[in-house]
């Protein structure tokens, strides 16, 4: 048995304070809005007692799906690669970046520069979208759907190029029997259906995924428990979402967590098992919120 941890949106606090030439435009807005709302929501101490459990649950490997930052200060970054060591090393951990890590035009560079070991794919040993990195029976492939927007929107976007290759690499790693995880911040069904926050070629990327096969998909971005299936050529292929791992328990809202993801078999017999750990009302205690058996065939 495999076992995956699945972490996301951890919005790492506090904010170091921008210098002040970063605050204009969209960042300025995002400065306002943590100083006023997101700042009581996201809490350090929250995420330490959800990543400690992490760590204590010993995963073969763990996936991040973005959203590490907040403004993408400049100041933001290795705070975050300070985080991420501590998950694990770099060959234990697979990373993509959310809409937050790629906030605003001139922030691009940034998550390659401080976390792209994280993002390194096996077969080239460079930096790109998208990557793979086989660990075990897995094959995780890492897409970026983080695009700089206007102030209010958190749009995503993957582009032509990368589909076409996420396509040409969901074959081969078929063909080479891996069980492949599909990597990407934001979902390809958005729970929340707003507008501001979808994945603008959703359905290119479910395209994709309906002609060329995954037997799993994880993302963040919505900060909540979410399960949908896609169509695949064979089977449904579950698209499982996690809360965010920093987010405060609040009355009506998931609890901060992570998934593990307990994963055995092989082509025409995988079977993968969901076990969702969460933050209880005392904002102390770790425990285990659910299971989901998922369906392969």
């Amino acid at each position: 048995m495999f076992v995956l941890a699945h972490i996301s949106d951890p919005h790492l606090a506090p904010l170091p304070r921008p210098h002040w030439r970063e605050l204009i435009g969209k960042r300025a807005t995002g400065f306002v809005n943590w100083q006023r709302n997101r700042r009581f929501i996201h809490r350090p101490e929250v995420l330490q007692r959800v990543s400690a459990d992490l760590r204590a649950s010993a995963p073969d490997h763990i996936a991040v799906t973005g959203d590490l930052v907040n403004i993408s200060g400049s100041e933001e970054y290795q705070p975050a690669r300070v985080w991420l060591e501590s998950l694990g090393r770099a060959r234990q951990v697979s990373l993509v970046p959310g809409n937050h890590d790629d906030y605003v035009r001139g922030a691009a560079p940034y998550p390659l520069a401080y976390w792209g070991d994280f993002m390194r794919d096996d077969d080239i040993g460079q930096f790109g979208f998208p990557f793979v990195r086989r660990r075990g029976a897995l094959a995780l492939i890492g897409l970026s759907s983080a695009r700089p927007t206007a102030p209010f929107f958190a749009t995503g976007q993957l582009g032509g190029e990368q589909l076409a290759r996420l396509a040409e690499l969901l074959d081969v790693c078929g063909r080479q029997e891996y069980f492949r995880v599909v990597l990407i911040h934001h979902p390809p069904v958005s729970r929340a259906r707003r507008h501001f926050k979808r994945l603008i070629d959703g359905p290119r990327f479910r395209a994709v995924l309906a002609r060329h096969g995954a037997e799993l998909v994880l993302h963040g971005h919505d900060h909540v428990h979410s399960l949908v299936h896609l169509a695949g050529p064979s089977y449904p292929i579950p698209a499982v979402g996690v809360p965010s791992a920093s987010q405060v328990p609040r009355a009506a809202h998931d609890p901060p967590g992570y998934n593990l993801c307990h994963i055995e078999g092989q082509v025409g017999s995988w079977r993968c098992e969901i076990v969702s750990r969460g933050l209880g009302p005392d904002g102390k205690t770790m425990t285990e919120i659910k299971r989901i058996p998922l369906s392969l065939e």
